[in-house]
C-alpha cells in the first residue's frame, strides 16, 4: 500500500518476540562488543526509501505502536502499548532491495544521511507514544534501537518468538 500520495516511502518487518539481543558496536582488542536487549516485545526493521520524508514518520510509528498482533495473557491478541511490551527497532536497509537478474539492487533506497535523520526522527516519535502511553510507561518496559548505517555484518540479532508471527507493512 503506498502512502496518500501513491509512493511508497519507507517498508518495515514487524515480528513479536519473547526476547531479543542486538550488537550494536563489534568488539575490538580493546573493548567487548556493545549490546541492546529487550524482553517480550516486538522487533520493528525499518527500511527508508527514497520517496520517505519527515511526514511519514509519524503515521508509521502511530500505526505499528497500534497494531494488535500480541497474545496477551488471557489470549486476546493487542498492541505492544496494551499489552505493555518492549520495543526494538532495527534499521535494515536491505528491505529496501529488488532483485534483478542474480544480483540484488538497492536503488530504491534513501541516502544515508537523510536515512540517519529519518531513523532518529522515527525512533524519538516511538518513544514520545510509548511515554504518553500510562499503562506502558508504568510497566517498566523499555524501547531500544539499533545504530543507522552501520553494516549489516556488525549487526547480531538473538531472537526467541512465538509464531512466526512477523508482519509486512509498506507506507
Amino acid at each position: 500500500m503506498a502512502y496518500t500520495d501513491g509512493t511508497l516511502k519507507a517498508r518495515i518487518v514487524m515480528q513479536q518476540c519473547m526476547s531479543a539481543r542486538l550488537q550494536v558496536k563489534p568488539p575490538t582488542n580493546e573493548e567487548e562488543a556493545e549490546h541492546v536487549e529487550v524482553k517480550r516485545g516486538v522487533l520493528i526493521y525499518v527500511c527508508f526509501l527514497k520517496q520517505a520524508d519527515i511526514s511519514i514518520v509519524e503515521k508509521m510509528a502511530k500505526t505499528l505502536l497500534n497494531v494488535r498482533l500480541c497474545p496477551s495473557a488471557n489470549g486476546k491478541i493487542v498492541s505492544i502499548l496494551d499489552l505493555p511490551g518492549d520495543v526494538l527497532i532495527v534499521p535494515q536497509s536491505t528491505l529496501g532491495g529488488k532483485a534483478k537478474g542474480k544480483m540484488i539492487q538497492y536503488h530504491s533506497n534513501i541516502p544515508k544521511a537523510k536515512g540517519v535523520e529519518l531513523f532518529q526522527a522515527f525512533t524519538e516519535q516511538c518513544q514520545k507514544m510509548l511515554n504518553e502511553n500510562t499503562k506502558w510507561k508504568q510497566s517498566g518496559c523499555t524501547i531500544k534501537h539499533g545504530t543507522y548505517g552501520i553494516r549489516q555484518e556488525v549487526l547480531r540479532l538473538d531472537a526467541e518468538a512465538r509464531g512466526p508471527f512477523s508482519h509486512f507493512f509498506e507506507f
